[in-house]
């Protein structure tokens, strides 16, 4: 389970693909506090560590995981977003995050506004009812407030901070990013579906 609040930027520097998986070399500040078989979220995408050093670590994705966000979009040079499993007796600035990825958005807009940005995102109708105006999202690991949302789109506004120690100062309109919806929001969901007709 993590937060949604990005601990470190780590780089790209090794990708080395086997059958259907990529094992995904990263490098980062983190990299030498982590333990193998620790799990470790990735531009929001919960990877478990297979090797480490002392400035890197290695997690493999798998076909689905590469399917279903961006991590397959990743070369050697890219950043991604990090941050570790929250800690039972943690603060949750963020909110409840399990590092699965629903589905991908495509940024249509990055407008500046006199020191932050809101960025505007694309994504299929179909999930249109897992958003709520002033509810959570997370994009590339960012727990976030969703702004204005309608039938196939929605925005966010990230402030300096964010922009600046997240991937998000790289986002520009047709790149894909990946979204994970409020989890309690998809139980509603779920729950309306099956017992509500």
């Amino acid at each position: 389970m993590f937060t949604g609040i990005i601990e470190d930027l780590g780089e790209v520097i090794k990708l080395e693909t086997k059958g259907t998986n990529v094992d995904l070399t990263i490098q980062s500040t983190i990299s030498h506090e982590l333990k193998i078989d620790q799990s470790l979220a990735h531009n929001g995408v919960c990877l478990t560590v297979i090797r480490k050093d002392d400035t890197s670590h290695t997690v493999t994705a798998i076909k689905e995981t590469l399917d279903r966000s961006n991590i397959g979009n990743l070369k050697v040079g890219h950043h991604v977003n990090l941050e570790r499993a929250m800690s039972a007796n943690a603060r949750l600035d963020g909110h409840l995050v399990q590092g699965h990825v629903d589905t991908t958005a495509r940024c249509i807009s990055v407008i500046e506004e006199n020191g932050s940005w809101v960025f505007t995102f694309s994504y299929s109708k179909e999930n249109h009812a897992l958003l709520v105006d002033k509810g959570s999202v997370c994009i590339n690991g960012v727990s976030l407030t969703v702004v204005n949302p309608s039938e196939n789109r929605f925005s966010v506004a990230i402030i300096p901070y964010t922009y600046e120690h997240t991937t998000f100062s790289t986002i520009k309109p047709d790149h894909l990013v990946n979204l994970e919806f409020d989890i309690i929001g998809k139980y509603i969901a779920r729950h309306a579906a099956v017992y509500i007709k």
